[in-house]
């Protein structure tokens, strides 16, 4: 599978949420697209990934 572009080797069937937390992100600060749809926050621990998935994080960032 990708994330951002980077190739993550997955073994077996995992849910986002732990696939997100694994890779160091906040899950409160970023919004998450597979395969070029969006995933609601809702859905993050319902939702299954596959090794020929494709994960876009954006991570949102404040300043001013």
């Amino acid at each position: 599978m990708k994330i951002n572009g980077k190739e993550i080797k997955l073994e077996t069937q995992t849910i986002l949420s732990g696939i997100l937390k694994d890779q160091g992100f906040n899950l409160l600060k970023i919004a998450v697209m597979k395969n070029g749809d969006i995933v609601p926050k809702s859905e993050y621990d319902k939702t299954l990934i596959n090794d020929n998935d494709s994960l876009e994080v954006v991570s949102f960032v404040g300043g001013g």
